[in-house]
């Protein structure tokens, strides 16, 4: 178990991902793919089964999924857990939205979730629990007290999760890169390196026209993942078939030396599940540009 003091010392010499359940070599990037792509029956299990096993035939390390995909196999997990290992899929994380209105310092039922999810996901084999929602960022300003609030609410999560051997992170949408940027380099800076890690969306950065591989090489120790997304005159569309340029991103990284998760992410704000017949070209794209 590291200490405190050497693991953030590891993470500032960029020789660590700052990864609370997992430690890999220098510059050792792994491919994952967040599960909402598809369409999953929360109340039927081999649903989501189905779906992982078809991630691992594409080509992908790991996944990701929301919690109300899991939180049904959190009562019988031993058997749960044996059958996720069967797709041979490394568990990247549980993801909870926690929707625009909520204090993470003060919501006793934000706190609960967090916990539930945690201890639930842990038992599952998840190796990590993802926040998003809830930007402080209005009208081009940050709200000074909401953010103070939101920080103690992040490193109160993340040191449940700590406790109980689980990683922590952070996902942003586009609000928290508007304003340039002041929320997330707020919060990049006022959260606990032990504490809390960042998954940046690096696609929702994009369309917040934020400089995601300068934004990356000044917090690369605190970032373990990025989502990949693509869009085209506001639209989401295919990883590649947009308007992001991922290849100065990929120069960062590999300049960086960074060890650390690539998501694909496929999200349509219609609802359309488009599946295999986005995420499959999305790691070809991932794997051309990449080297992964």
């Amino acid at each position: 178990m590291l200490s405190r003091r050497n693991f953030i010392a590891a993470s500032a010499s960029g020789l660590l991902a700052a990864s609370a359940s997992r430690v890999f070599a220098k510059g050792t990037l792994h491919v994952g793919c967040q599960t909402n792509a598809w369409a999953i029956n929360p109340t039927d299990f081999s649903s989501l089964l189905t779906v992982l096993n078809t991630i691992n035939q594409i080509g992908f390390e790991g996944f990701e999924t929301s919690f109300h995909n899991v939180e049904q196999q959190f009562g019988d997990a031993a058997d749960s857990r044996a059958r996720i290992a069967k797709t041979g899929l490394q568990f990247f994380g549980v993801h909870i939205f926690l929707g625009d209105h909520y204090d993470p310092q003060t919501s006793i039922p934000t706190q609960k979730l967090v916990a539930q999810v945690a201890d639930g996901g842990k038992k599952l084999g998840a190796e990590r629990v993802i926040v998003s929602g809830a930007s402080v960022t209005a009208n081009g300003k940050v709200d000074a007290d909401a953010l103070r609030r939101k920080v103690a609410g992040l490193n109160s999560a993340g040191a449940y999760c700590r406790k109980n051997g689980l990683g922590f992170c952070y996902h942003n949408h586009s609000a928290e890169f508007m304003a340039g940027g002041e929320e997330m380099s707020q919060l990049v800076g006022q959260t606990d390196p032990y504490l809390v890690d960042f998954l940046i969306d690096a696609g929702h950065a994009y369309q917040a026209h934020a400089d995601v591989p300068a934004f990356f090489t000044r917090h690369a120790s605190r970032i373990v993942a990025f989502h990949l997304r693509d869009s085209k005159n506001g639209q989401e569309v295919v990883l590649g078939q947009g308007e992001f340029d991922y290849r100065a991103l990929a120069k960062a990284i590999g300049a960086a030396g960074w060890s650390g998760w690539l998501l694909s992410e496929e999200e349509r704000l219609s609802g359309v599940k488009l599946g295999e017949s986005a995420t499959r070209p999305a790691r070809e794209y991932i794997r051309r540009v990449f080297g992964v």
